[in-house]
């Protein structure tokens, strides 16, 4: 009898001490990985979640840029990092579904490694050209390259991100080919397409934007489902005769597997309450992107659908990595 009673109190003592991490948590810098380089939008929008968490928090939330295959080094490292809330992951559609889509060995999987925190926000992609190709359009890029098999190619953030195989399905949807450039950021990719090093890019509207408004690349299209209010002039994708192509990407915090229920809620009430603020809601108007407010499990629920999505895709384009 007196050996259950030790096993209860101790199985009491174990069950009451989850809440009081909750309660105490966080009391150390908490450490944000962001699986990318310095400049583009995973960055960008892991720094503003950070500062508005160092606020609210109370203590210090620092950025650690890992970036490298396409993100899967960042993801690896929160995937085997201590689930305690000390280590979070600025995910996004690239290291939660891209990777994973078109590599077995990615060393992760975003659906039994991660805790997901809060989805930050839906954004959409944008095709740009450099401003000497004499192209106006979509039509007209799919007949130059057909004119001029081979001579095209497109910068893309690594093998597997959502730039690349949106550069596949394009090759895809249009029967068109050109050659992968890998740049190790958004902001490298952006610089190859304005200098003329890369003929074309479909990447975020927040790496894109400065180089529209300064004219040294042109717009041809966005890649979601209906005209987006910051570019109304361009057409959809699918407006622009290529039938089907939509392409959306999300940005969210996760944390190791494991990471106690009450240290997920606490981490999700205080993102939600940040994703309302004025300062971010205008930055995510500015990338053209919509704040969600998923909750945790609803979160999970997009990554796998994503997840699922994108497979498809990786197989219909035959890219695997392995």
């Amino acid at each position: 009898m007196m050996k259950f009673k030790l096993l209860g109190a101790l199985f009491a003592a174990t069950v009451s001490l989850v809440p009081a991490q909750a309660q105490i948590y966080p009391n150390r810098v908490i450490k944000m990985v962001v699986p990318a380089g310095p400049a583009g939008p995973t960055d960008l929008l892991g720094r503003l979640v950070a500062s508005s968490l160092s606020s609210t928090l109370g203590q210090p939330v620092i950025i650690e840029n890992k970036g490298g295959a396409g993100g899967a080094i960042g993801a690896r490292a929160v995937a085997t990092a201590a689930p305690d809330g000390y280590t979070l992951f600025v995910g996004n559609t690239a290291t939660l579904a891209n990777i994973p889509a078109v590599s077995a060995g990615a060393g992760y999987d975003p659906i039994k490694d991660f805790a997901p925190i809060a989805k930050i926000m839906d954004s959409y992609q944008i095709l740009v050209v450099r401003s000497g190709l004499p192209v106006k359009s979509v039509a007209e890029l799919v007949a130059y390259a057909k004119a001029n098999p081979g001579k095209l190619n497109y910068a893309a953030v690594g093998v597997g991100n959502i730039t690349h195989l949106s550069g596949e399905l394009f090759k895809i949807k249009t029967g068109t080919d050109f050659a992968l450039i890998q740049y190790k950021s958004g902001g490298e990719a952006m610089t190859a397409v304005m200098s003329g090093q890369a003929d074309f890019a479909i990447d975020n509207v927040a790496v894109s934007r400065p180089q529209i408004t300064a004219g040294t690349m042109r717009a041809l299209a966005v890649t979601s489902a209906t005209r987006q209010a910051t570019y109304p002039e361009l057409p959809t994708m699918i407006e622009a005769g290529v039938p089907g192509f939509v392409v959306t990407s999300f940005f969210g915090i996760a944390a190791p597997a494991g990471t106690p229920a009450p240290i997920v809620a606490k981490l999700h009430s205080e993102i939600a309450a940040a994703l309302k603020t004025e300062k971010i809601v205008s930055t995510l108007e500015q990338l053209g992107a919509v704040a969600s407010t998923e909750t945790p499990e609803q979160f999970q629920a997009s990554i796998a659908a994503s997840l699922k999505l994108w497979k498809e895709i990786a197989d219909a384009a035959h890219i695997k990595i392995d």
